[in-house]
């Protein structure tokens, strides 16, 4: 497939041919692959060891015309047993359960392929809610990666006419669940995803737009292209990235 190179200003400078975007769409490798980042991230949780044992209950044992249940001393209050209150849990989640997934390396590595032709696919990545008007899938020079201003990367997103959908993810939407009482009442959608080979300010210059990621070729990863498991994200790689994926990845 071929592929324009566009400059700081938006301009085609060259042409380039790549495989990265003629790879077909694998939605449930993507998803396998998104679904098993997410699990291996996972951190152990459960209760502690002697959660509902620090108690003085003892059993009264037969003879007293009541159950034999644990009872508080000096007190007919059961205690320690799953259905008293403040007792322990009967099955618990357990700490040393093993959460994570396995994929295998080449499903993996067919899944993030995937994941980026997606990126070039218009139509997906317009289902996905981006607001642009630019062409894709969309490479830059590699000057991209050294801008160290924030305003500079405003003004090559307006030029590549990219900017609305940073605007989209500027909307605060609140939480459903349990979630907005825990310290994330507020939700903001993923917007672009800058990939690059190295960083040489860009991450920096880029990090405080709303919804925007960074990431070097060596660090990218299916969920990054798919948040969600769902394909489509609007995407920016620079020339040298789109070398490095290459080889890296097939």
């Amino acid at each position: 497939m071929e592929v324009n190179i566009i400059d700081l200003s938006g301009n085609t400078t060259k042409k380039i041919a790549s495989r990265l975007f003629d790879e077909p769409l694998r939605p449930d490798l993507i998803k396998k692959a998104v679904l098993a980042a997410q699990a291996n991230r996972q951190q152990p949780y459960g209760p502690h060891t002697y959660a509902g044992m620090r108690t003085s209950a003892e059993g009264w044992g037969p003879g007293r015309g009541v159950s034999r249940v644990a009872r508080l001393r000096n007190s007919r209050r059961a205690a320690r047993i799953p259905q008293a209150v403040k007792g322990r849990q009967a099955h618990p989640p357990k700490p040393e359960t093993d959460r994570t997934e396995k994929i295998n390396d080449r499903e993996r590595k067919k899944a993030i392929r995937s994941a980026i032709a997606a990126t070039g696919n218009e139509q997906l990545v317009k289902e996905r809610g981006h607001r642009f008007q630019a062409q894709l899938p969309l490479v830059a020079v590699d000057d991209l990666a050294a801008i160290t201003k924030t305003k500079d990367v405003k003004s090559f997103m307006e030029a590549v006419l990219v900017w609305d959908d940073i605007l989209r993810a500027k909307d605060k939407t609140i939480r459903a669940g349990k979630g907005k009482r825990r310290g994330r009442k507020y939700k903001r959608a993923k917007s672009i995803l800058i990939v690059t080979s190295e960083d040489k300010g860009i991450a920096k210059a880029a990090r405080n737009l709303a919804g925007v990621d960074i990431v070097t070729s060596d660090q990218l990863n299916a969920e990054l292209l798919a948040p969600g498991t769902y394909t489509g994200r609007l995407t920016i790689y620079t020339e040298s990235a789109i070398a490095k994926l290459e080889e890296a990845i097939q």
